[in-house]
């Protein structure tokens, strides 16, 4: 079986409140799970509004809370903080965790908690320009040890110098997620060090990865340059009765529809062969996305039983 790091995604907005960020991170933290992230959202995209900690509190906490996992961001939009407080905050909370964080960065995509919250929510090619601009400002002030001055279509730097600088040279791995082959994929090989995935099956990725080295390639680098990690969903079952009560929550859907749709469903044995497949095709790390913040037996159950088959 190829190895593979495997960790988790949570939701943050549907529910994540301190109670729960500490128990998900000790457990992950004690149990033997690579990584924890965390989406960055206000709300849902629909329904009532749940628990949902600001992003950067909470890896912050992670940071001094934790001594083992990496811990990131999937993904903080570009439309909710400039993109050099962005930039400063990642930089510091990775010196504080001695390295272990990721910084994932996105355009920003639900309309509504922008309309909620008094956010600005522009149309789609206006927020993937914002997130250009705020790429090349996170690279050119993680990268200069110089003053950076940089005039960009929305964002802007002048004689501005991150002080202090990164400890890691270069500044945390920026993360850049989704599958789209004409704007995201592009945007990845230009300015990732981690590409992630969304919600593929091995086929479809292993097309898509084929893809995206074409593009590495364009833009002068390497195909080991850029990690590849996918963000999955998942249905476990702890026996067979367990899964099918499960199942039942999701519209008659049976786990091969589910499966086809990207995700991981089954007892252990069937998680271990769907990873399996996922990694022969060059999937190297895992978001788990865990929808029950409260199932720390469904984790310690998979970390059990699944993860020594890749770590």
């Amino acid at each position: 079986m190829g190895k593979a790091q495997i960790g988790l995604m949570i939701e943050g907005q549907d529910g994540l409140n301190w109670p729960r960020w500490k128990q998900i991170l000790q457990v992950a933290e004690d149990s033997g799970f690579q990584c924890v992230f965390r989406s960055d959202h206000y709300t849902n995209a629909s329904g009532e509004d749940r628990d949902s900690l600001e992003l950067w509190v909470s890896l912050t906490y992670a940071a001094s809370h934790t001594h083992r996992i990496e811990f990131g961001s999937l993904v903080a939009p570009t439309t909710f903080r400039p993109p050099a407080l962005s930039a400063r905050m990642a930089a510091q909370v990775d010196d504080l965790s001695a390295g272990r964080l990721v910084f994932g960065m996105g355009a920003g995509w639900q309309e509504r908690e922008h309309k909620k919250f008094g956010i600005p929510f522009y149309d789609f090619s206006t927020r993937y320009a914002m997130l250009t601009d705020a790429l090349e400002i996170t690279r050119r002030l993680y990268d200069s040890d110089q003053p950076v001055t940089y005039h960009g279509e929305h964002f802007t730097l002048e004689d501005a110098q991150l002080l202090p600088r990164p400890a890691r040279a270069g500044g945390p791995p920026v993360l850049i997620g989704g599958n789209g082959p004409k704007r995201t994929l592009p945007l990845a090989a230009r300015y990732a060090d981690e590409w992630n995935a969304l919600f593929m099956t091995p086929d479809d990725y292993r097309e898509r990865n084929a893809l995206f080295n074409t593009y590495l390639s364009e833009a002068g680098r390497q195909a080991d340059a850029v990690k590849r990690s996918m963000m999955v969903g998942t249905l476990f079952g702890r026996d067979d009765a367990d899964l099918q009560s499960k199942l039942a929550g999701y519209d008659g859907r049976s786990a091969e529809d589910l499966m086809a749709r990207g995700m991981i469903v089954g007892t252990a044995s069937a998680w271990v062969d769907q990873i399996g497949a996922l990694v022969d095709v060059g999937v190297q790390r895992f978001m788990l996305q865990w929808l029950d913040l409260d199932d720390m037996a469904g984790l310690s159950a998979i970390a059990r039983d699944v993860l020594p088959h890749f770590h």
